[in-house]
């Protein structure tokens, strides 16, 4: 076979095989917000090309242009297939792709985090980063706002890449030049360069031979897409505010759409971003430029080698003046190009080159479509609560916490492995309702709102083998109970505890306090015991130290309190003082059927002013500014010995009175 040399040739190719092997035909498509792939049928003499030679190994195709420059299509080798041969020579398939497309083969669940958040652009170029890509360039004019929380679930690392860059309305091509491609992002199109070359004009006399750089068809559309997209949000910190969060924008093309085809979307915040107006508006604005950018299309075809997508053009010349001087933004490129014939020998036609092309005004951005391709998990996920160290609890004044999900491998377990996830109670309300912090350490289940896989709310939480219920199971399944924990360092004896034994004929209601117990009661209290039967129902009370009661504190008027006892009464007091103290109103004991009996060792005393009777172990003694003895039929006063005795005068007085 003749020499295969590709030195004269107008497609040539630069790879690890070297000189074995020679590009004979090129195809292919790039395209805005899309991989560029091309294929490459190979030439060789050689029988056993080794794909690992070459498989993800950078390769340049290159195109002579009219001016005799090059066009560099560059790449790195997806596959390579050996398709046979024959005496002359061995035939090779080889397509390349972005280095780009590599993301693609590797998936993560994964929770970008970090103090203060992240943008996407910074999410982004770190994930490139890690994986040691470093041609890439970002042309923002805009400011991406920051992450607290963005969550990679089931995804691989390109689905992931480009559904932030779709949320935030970036889109992104490759430019190719020598020995490598740069994937540019970007989320306006004044960077975006024009075509070397890039006036052209429409080839209307087919008869003309030096039809070089051409356009050779054309075909202008203009088709009617949404005119208006009405967005809303939700802010959980600023509910009434939240009232506010709506916004319209309506498409710049009078005849885009009819009035009634409006897009309206709740996008419910996540916990990635906070929402607000602004934010609101730049999102539905990214929508409406999205719908705006597939309104007006061109489909044509050339021989402009210099054509690749993101790219711009001018078209200066057009049978129909309303196209001539327009400006147009190359959305998809379909190249082909021919060596020329290696096996035809030095007498080969020269190649061929040609493509078929998308382009829209170079006015609009070509921002990606809002997709709903974002992961969504509908159910629930386990996850476990998650702090500083040397915490037990740890949340903010919401009664948020911070979790790590089971199959989060990057987590630290710390207060860096999530945002802060909002906890479902049964009730809540302004500054009342029900409250369980979940600790740090315990179970919880997680579910998303609207299976937004940004949006966790932990539901409730569950028991596992390290953290076993409050009472042993079976053998207490009749119970029902709060039973909590003391914090710090608390202990499986330190706990507040309300519990309900419910099995029959052994009902029990139980409450312990670790330290105190504190019950505030703005009205009444009614207690009942064995009210029901009215057979046995008794009240024990046990208290270690003091017990204090006041009826009626804080309140002028007084409050009374009334005892009922059905039968006996015993108070029994075994040491120290017994005191009842009256401060005003009066003290009455009344024994219907029955007697008093009082008895003390030492003295019986009764006072009023500097009146008493006293009663000791020496006897009585009765003091008074006047002592009166009244008895309606007698008096008597007997004792071995008796004195009467008055200092002043003494006087017996009687109706008979007898003197011994």
């Amino acid at each position: 076979m003749h020499e295969l040399n590709q030195d004269d040739r107008p497609l040539q190719m630069t790879s690890p095989f070297g000189d074995d092997a020679v590009a004979e035909s090129f195809s292919g498509e790039e395209m805005v917000n899309g991989l560029f792939h091309f294929d490459i049928e190979l030439i060789s003499r050689e029988d056993n090309l080794d794909p690992a030679t070459v498989l993800l190994k950078s390769v340049d195709i290159k195109v002579r242009t009219a001016d005799d420059e090059w066009r560099f299509f560059n790449g790195v080798v997806k596959s390579f297939r050996y398709s046979g041969g024959d005496d002359r020579a061995h035939y090779y398939h080889m397509e390349i792709v972005p280095w780009f497309w590599q993301l693609t083969k590797s998936a993560n669940c994964k929770v970008h985090e970090s103090a203060g958040g992240k943008s996407a652009q910074d999410i982004i170029s770190d994930l490139f980063d890690e994986k040691s890509f470093t041609d890439y360039q970002w042309n923002l004019r805009g400011t991406l706002s920051n992450r607290d929380y963005c969550l990679q679930y089931r995804e691989t690392d390109f689905e992931f890449v480009t559904r932030l860059l779709a949320e935030e309305g970036i889109f992104y091509y490759f430019t190719h030049e020598e020995g490598k491609h740069t994937l540019v992002m970007s989320d306006n199109t004044s960077d975006c360069s024009d075509c070397p070359e890039n006036e052209v004009n429409l080839k209307f006399n087919f008869s003309v031979k030096d039809s070089l750089d051409h356009l050779a068809t054309w075909q202008h559309i203009r088709e009617v897409t949404s005119s208006e997209f009405k967005l809303t949000d939700y802010d959980f910190e600023d509910p009434t505010a939240s009232e506010n969060f709506v916004t319209k924008e309506k498409t710049v093309i009078k005849t885009m759409g009819s009035a009634g085809s409006t897009v309206y979307d709740h996008t419910s915040a996540s916990a990635a971003v906070k929402p607000d107006s602004g934010l609101l508006k730049s999102r539905a604005t990214n929508r409406i430029e999205a719908e705006e950018a597939d309104h007006e299309t061109l489909y044509s075809s050339s021989d402009r080698r210099t054509f690749y997508a993101g790219g711009k053009f001018k078209v200066t010349e057009h049978f129909a003046d309303s196209e001539s001087g327009t400006n147009w933004l190359l959305m998809n490129v379909q190249h082909r190009a021919h060596s020329g014939g290696y096996l035809a020998g030095a007498g080969a036609v020269s190649g061929v080159y040609s493509n078929t092309f998308r382009a829209i005004p170079s006015e609009r951005i070509p921002r990606p479509r809002y997709s709903r391709t974002k992961p969504m998990i509908h159910g629930v996920q386990s996850a476990v609560v998650v702090g500083p160290s040397g915490e037990e609890i740890h949340t903010d004044e919401y009664g948020r916490v911070r979790i790590q999900f089971h199959w989060d491998l990057e987590g630290g377990r710390d207060d860096t492995s999530s945002c802060w996830v909002r906890t479902v109670t049964p009730w809540a309300g302004t500054n009342w309702g029900m409250i369980a912090i979940p600790r740090i350490g315990q179970e919880v289940v997680v579910n998303f709102l609207n299976g937004d896989i940004d949006h966790p709310v932990v539901m409730g939480m569950l028991y596992n083998k390290d953290n076993m219920p409050p009472y042993a199971l079976e053998d207490n399944k009749t119970q029902t109970g709060i039973k909590t924990r003391s914090t710090l360092e608390g202990g499986k004896d330190n706990f507040n505890e309300l519990r309900f034994e419910d099995k029959k004929d052994e009902e029990e209601v139980y409450i312990h306090a670790e330290r105190d117990l504190n019950c505030i009661i703005e009205n009444n209290e009614t207690r009942e015991v064995g009210y029901e039967k009215q057979e046995e129902g008794n009240q024990e009370v046990k208290i270690y130290n003091n017990q204090d009661l006041t009826v009626g504190v804080g309140n002028s008027d007084g409050g009374s309190q009334t005892i009922k006892i059905g039968k006996d009464r015993t108070v029994t007091l075994n040491t120290g003082d017994d005191s009842l103290t009256v401060s005003q109103g009066n003290q009455k004991t009344k024994v219907s059927l029955g007697k008093i009996e009082t008895e003390a060792m030492q003295s019986i005393e009764l006072k009023v002013g500097s009146n008493s009777i006293k009663i000791d172990q020496s006897g009585i003694t009765i003091k008074g500014l006047m002592v009166k003895i009244n008895g309606d039929a007698m008096v008597e006063a007997s004792s071995p010995m008796t004195t009467v005795k008055g200092d002043g005068m003494l006087t017996l007085k009687g109706g008979i009175t007898m003197i011994n």
